[in-house]
């Protein structure tokens, strides 16, 4: 259950293997929210993280309990789990969610209040001017946005530092099954939705937990969780194969009749046996796909469960 909201700001905050940023960026959050005068809190949530993550959250925490909230969870759920397990654990009014390993500058964190506060908007994302990431996080980026703006008709870019309202967040709590994506979620709900331009700085230590794989199954996870696309695609190939067929066969059978040529069936049976079958296979692919997330959300696959929170208020 979430906390009563007492708070004007929530800072939710997903960890993995950042043991090397998070004191650096707790020192830094904390200089910067301190320098707002509002009520605020810190939600870090240790989503598996198998290096001293924990630990240190454990430290932090004591440290400052009155503004820190730490959360492990009992295996990795993935980012997008995690940032759900701390929104329902947040109190604020606004919610800022960031990365751990300091590519989001904290000082940025008065921007996109004022973004929100002055636009007249539910969301509004941090725009980077330029990412500091390897090139092929990059290119995988590139493709999630895509895939995102193709199923919501969205001009937007969605980033992982994001400011949402209240209202808007508790409109997707009802939503518990595994396979989530935040921005879709939050795209379903509203079309106010902004971007200001913000700063993007090199990772801290380490490399991203998004590896290439990882960055097309979320994709794919967008496509399939939240658009019938793939499947209108298949059915849309399914009918350009069968008109394509329809038409050799005329043309073969008109080649016959008119001029009498004998028509070669051994090379014509493997394309079309080849063609047709490859076909089949992708169709039966992504339908399986769909089934696939059907049979896990009807099983109750949990999207996330709490091993432990330390907090200084009750729960």
């Amino acid at each position: 259950m979430p906390y009563p909201r007492a708070v004007d700001l929530s800072v939710v905050i997903p960890v993995y293997q950042s043991a090397a940023t998070l004191p650096e960026l707790t020192r830094r959050l904390l200089g910067v929210l301190d320098s707002l005068g509002l009520a605020y809190e810190i939600v870090y949530v240790n989503d598996g993280s198998p290096d001293d993550s924990w630990r240190l959250l454990c430290e932090l925490q004591r440290e400052h309990s009155d503004r820190l909230v730490a959360i492990e969870l009992m295996r990795n759920f993935g980012q997008h789990n995690a940032l759900m397990c701390g929104f329902r654990r947040s109190r604020g009014q606004l919610i800022v969610t960031m990365d751990d390993d300091l590519q989001n500058p904290p000082e940025e964190i008065p921007k996109l209040m004022d973004a929100i506060t002055t636009g007249g908007m539910d969301l509004v994302y941090g725009r980077y001017a330029g990412k500091k990431h390897e090139s092929w996080r990059n290119l995988g980026s590139f493709l999630v946005m895509a895939f995102y703006r193709l199923v919501f008709r969205s001009h937007r870019t969605p980033t992982s530092f994001r400011i949402v309202r209240r209202e808007l967040l508790e409109s997707i709590f009802s939503y518990n099954l595994n396979f989530t994506f935040i921005d879709g979620l939050l795209a379903w709900n509203t079309q106010r939705i902004g971007e200001v331009l913000v700063d993007h700085h090199p990772r801290g230590t380490g490399r991203s937990g998004y590896s290439v794989a990882k960055l097309l199954a979320l994709a794919f996870n967008l496509f399939t969780n939240f658009s019938l696309l793939p499947l209108q695609l298949v059915s849309g190939l399914g009918i350009l194969a069968a008109c394509g067929g329809f038409a050799c066969a005329i043309f073969f059978l008109l080649r016959y009749l008119l001029s009498g040529i004998t028509v070669p069936g051994y090379a014509s049976i493997i394309i079309a046996v080849l063609v047709l079958g490859g076909v089949q296979l992708l169709s039966l692919g992504i339908i399986g796909e769909y089934l696939g997330r059907l049979h896990l959300n009807v099983n109750r696959k949990p999207q996330y469960v709490e091993r432990k929170v330390l907090t200084d208020r009750d729960t």
